[in-house]
Order: structure tokens, then C-alpha cells, then sequence
């Protein structure tokens, strides 16, 4: 019997197939759920996979994963809170489609560009995964600091309001990212002799907080119901994307490349690869005054970009034991339970395992279509709730989200804290997405820039002299640039027009 047929064998079994529908129905809820990330989907899912043998195990966790990161498309959409941090870029444009009567085109767009992108991602990771694999080994500190960097300042450009107001933001995340011990110096700051800051701000409680408990006190405050979906209202959730896929066939394959380079990246994950893809979108498109008012063409990018990161990540993690996101780290550890090591032995080893991976990646992506269109259909009626029944539903999930990630009330305090916070923000026009960003990347940012200027020697030129650090510097800095120069051109051309 070849690899390839045996590999089908370990995966088309009764049992396998009731772990993966059993596991995409669960991962669905988690991801639909704001706050509740496809990581802790994961780790929800680690002690049940101590019961399995290594197939079902690595397949529940592989299904479970790309489900959830679409499904949080589905409370960004519905209720602008993202139920990922990866849903995150395009929630506003998500949103405003819905309040435009537009729901089930944007969450068909989330869908059907999430499972090309998923798709894509695998084919790179069966096709080429040892050659990408090396590059990414190549990136050092240098390449790290300047991708941060990029990502950084992807938040601001992308920002819905103007760039002053996405830079306060991004100033509060990347402030709120330096509170803890958690430093390059070991040495506590902004603690105020608070044990349980000393691990820093935890980041599922503060995008609870910034996103979902702000809406929340809006609907208290203003005392507003949520304006009814207009269901149907664009001929059903499949019916516009093979029109979406005509008209950005470009944007689809650009964002399902560039997730799966950045998936590859150890580190990376999709939260980045959707925030660079939608800036990168953005800055190419004939209709970027559009980008945050409801436009579908970043969620096509997007949605791609975050699913194709899924498979991406899985490449560094399988070629050479290097985890790719939070999600593989857990599912190494989950290998080496089963007594697998990762890495180039496993494909002379096991390759039966490695193709069966690969069989689940292609399942996983394809069922996502049916059971997305079931989860978008039922998540739905959830507007049709009352705004005074649903935020009490939508509070206690909070609570229990943000008290359950170290059972500990200090999450919730924390919470409360950033839901006031990121209430204010809102009611003076500056946008939460850079603060969430600044909050994630803050201390990579840190860390590396300190690792660069100790292997330096302290000398700026360094972050120059390496090819790859070379050519995302002068990315980032033409970006910075390209306003500035925009700027200069709009006057001078209408200088010599007048």
C-alpha cells in the first residue's frame, strides 16, 4: 500500500471523521464567541486529545483552529466585536456592511476567501514548505524588529480615522504593553506593587474589555437597540462571491500568498498576516477612501491572508520543530505527548502522519464551507434578540472569558478597565484596532530591538546591512514617506494648476 493511500486510510475512519465534525462544530462556537480565541480553542482541546491516537488528535486541533479564526468574522460582522484578534482589521468595514443591510455578503466574503486562502496555504505547505521553511530560519532579530515595525505602522495607515488619532491609539497599546517584568531588564514597571501586573497586561481580557464590554456600555448609555439585519438583502451568502472573485482575483491570491509567508514566519500567526494584508490592500486599491466604511474588497484580502496563515504556520512547526503561532507551539507539545518529535525525521519516520495532516487541512477547509454557511444562518437570529437580553448574555461570556483565563478576578477588574477605556476612545473618534496591535507587538518590538542593539554593538547601520532587514526597513520607511510625498505632489500640482 503507497503513503499516500495508507495516509487516506488513517483519515477516512468512522471515528476520525465524527472527531473533525465534532471538532469544527466546537471550534465554530469558540470562535463565534468575542474573546474566546482559537488558542484557547485549542488548549480547551489538548486534554481530550490525551485520549486519542495521534491522527484524530492532530486533527481535531487543525479543524478546530481554522474554524474558529473564521468564525470570528461572524461577531465582528454582526456585532462588531471580533470573536479573533485575527478578525480584528476588518471588523469596521465588516460591520458596516451589516448596518448597510449587506451581512450576508460580508460574512459570505469572510467565508468563501477564508477557505481559498486555507486552501492555498496547504498547497504551499505540501508543495514548498522545506524552502520557506529555510527562509523564515533566516530571519534574526533584525528581520523580526522591522517586520514588527511594519505591523505597527500598518495600524496607524489602516486606522478608519486620521492618523494623528491612530497613532494615539497605537501610543496607548504600545504603553499598555510595557507594564509588567516581562522586559529585557527583568525590572517591574508601571506595577504599582501589583503582583498580578507583574505578568503584564494580559491580552484576551483587554480586547474583551476594548471591544466588546465598550459596546456594551454604549448600548447602557445611549440606550440604542441594534438596527435589524436586512437578511438577504444581497441575494444570499454565496450568490456575490463568485463576483467578489472576479472582480479581485489579484487581492485573493495576494492575501492567501502573503498570510502563508507570514504564517511561516515563527511568531508571525494570522492576527499579523490580516492586519498587513488589509494594510497592503488598501494601499493598492482604486478605492482606498473607501477602506473602513463598509468595503468588501479588504475582507477578500483579509479573510484570505488569516486562514492561509493557519497553513502556513504548520510549515516551520512540522520541517523543523519551530512553532509558528501559540496554536503549534501547543500542538508540538501535543506531538511530543504522542511521542512524535517534530521535525525532518518525522517525514522519513512517519510520512503517512505528515500526508494525513495534509488530508485534514484539505478537509478542514473544504467542510468549512457547509458548516459556515449553517453557523452564519443560526449566529444571525442572534440580532434579533433585543439589545437589553442580548448584552446581559453578551457581559456574562465576557466574564467568564476573562475570569477564566488564570481563574483569577483581576482579569474581569482588567477588563472593566480597558471596556471604560476603550469607550472613551470611541466617543472621540480614535480607533481601538492600533491599541490592540501596539498591545500585541509591543514587547516583540522590545525584544528585539534590544537583542539588535546588543548584537550591534549599538550601531543603527545594523539594521541595514542584512538583505532581507534591508529590504523590509526601506518598506517600512517608504510607507512612512508615502503620505508626506502624496502631500507634497497634491500641492505642487495644484500650485502649478493655479
Amino acid at each position: 500500500m503507497s503513503i499516500v493511500a495508507e495516509a487516506f486510510g488513517l483519515v477516512f475512519q468512522p471515528y476520525v471523521l465524527l472527531v473533525i465534525f465534532g471538532s469544527a462544530c466546537f471550534g465554530m462556537f469558540v470562535g463565534a464567541i468575542p474573546g474566546l480565541t482559537a488558542t484557547m480553542a485549542t488548549a480547551l482541546l489538548v486534554p481530550i486529545t490525551f485520549f486519542m491516537e495521534p491522527v484524530p488528535a492532530i486533527a481535531a486541533i487543525v479543524t478546530a483552529t481554522a474554524m474558529a479564526i473564521f468564525a470570528g468574522d461572524i461577531p465582528g460582522a454582526l456585532l462588531r466585536m471580533p470573536g479573533t484578534p485575527a478578525s480584528a482589521a476588518y471588523v469596521e468595514d465588516a460591520y458596516r456592511m451589516t448596518r448597510s443591510g449587506r451581512s450576508e455578503e460580508a460574512l459570505g466574503a469572510s467565508l468563501v476567501f477564508s477557505a481559498i486562502g486555507g486552501i492555498f496555504g496547504t498547497i504551499i505547505l505540501v508543495t514548498a514548505s522545506p524552502a520557506l521553511a529555510e527562509v523564515a530560519l533566516k530571519f534574526s532579530s533584525f528581520e523580526y524588529f522591522w517586520l514588527v515595525v511594519l505591523g505597527l505602522s500598518c495600524a496607524i495607515f489602516i486606522s478608519p480615522g486620521s492618523v494623528p488619532r491612530g497613532l494615539i491609539s497605537l501610543v496607548i497599546g504600545l504603553f499598555a504593553a510595557t507594564v509588567g517584568i516581562d522586559n529585557p531588564a527583568g525590572e517591574p514597571r508601571y506595577t504599582f506593587g501589583n503582583v498580578d501586573l507583574l505578568g503584564g497586561v494580559q491580552f484576551i481580557p483587554a480586547m474583551i474589555g476594548l471591544f466588546a464590554i465598550s459596546e456594551v456600555f454604549r448600548a447602557v448609555v445611549l440606550r440604542v437597540d441594534r438596527p435589524p439585519i436586512a437578511r438577504g438583502g444581497q441575494g444570499g451568502i454565496f450568490r456575490s462571491q463568485w463576483q467578489n472573485l472576479r472582480r479581485y482575483p489579484v487581492q485573493v491570491l495576494r492575501g492567501s500568498a502573503v498570510g502563508t509567508a507570514i504564517g511561516a514566519l515563527p511568531g508571525a500567526g494570522a492576527d499579523i498576516a490580516a492586519w498587513i494584508s488589509y494594510a497592503i490592500s488598501k494601499r493598492f486599491s482604486k478605492q482606498k477612501e473607501k477602506f473602513g466604511t463598509g468595503h468588501v474588497e479588504g475582507l477578500v484580502e483579509s479573510g484570505a491572508a488569516n486562514n492561509g496563515a493557519v497553513s502556513g504556520a504548520w510549515i516551520p512547526a512540522l520541517v523543523f520543530g519551530i512553532p509558528g503561532d501559540s496554536i503549534t507551539a501547543i500542538v508540538i507539545g501535543v506531538l511530543y505527548i504522542k511521542g512524535i518529535n517534530p521535525g525532518p525525521m518525522v517525514f522519513i519516520n512517519s510520512p503517512q502522519l505528515i500526508y494525513a495532516i495534509f488530508i485534514v487541512f484539505f478537509l478542514a477547509n473544504l467542510i468549512m464551507l457547509p458548516l459556515g454557511w449553517v453557523a452564519i444562518k443560526g449566529a444571525g437570529t442572534i440580532l434579533a434578540i433585543p439589545s437589553r437580553v442580548l448584552m446581559p448574555i453578551i457581559l456574562m461570556f465576557c466574564i467568564v472569558g476573562s475570569f477564566s483565563i488564570n481563574n483569577s478576578i483581576f482579569g474581569v477588574i482588567l477588563m472593566l478597565i480597558f471596556g471604560i477605556l476603550g469607550f472613551l476612545m470611541e466617543e472621540n473618534d480614535i480607533p481601538i484596532a492600533p491599541a490592540i496591535l501596539g498591545l500585541v507587538l509591543g514587547p516583540m518590538l522590545e525584544q528585539n530591538f534590544i537583542t539588535s542593539m546588543i548584537k550591534a554593538d549599538g550601531s543603527f547601520l545594523a539594521f541595514f546591512e542584512r538583505p532581507i532587514a534591508a529590504g523590509l526597513g526601506i518598506f517600512t520607511i517608504l510607507i512612512w514617506c508615502t503620505p508626506i510625498l502624496l502631500a507634497f505632489l497634491r500641492r505642487r500640482n495644484g500650485g502649478v494648476a493655479a
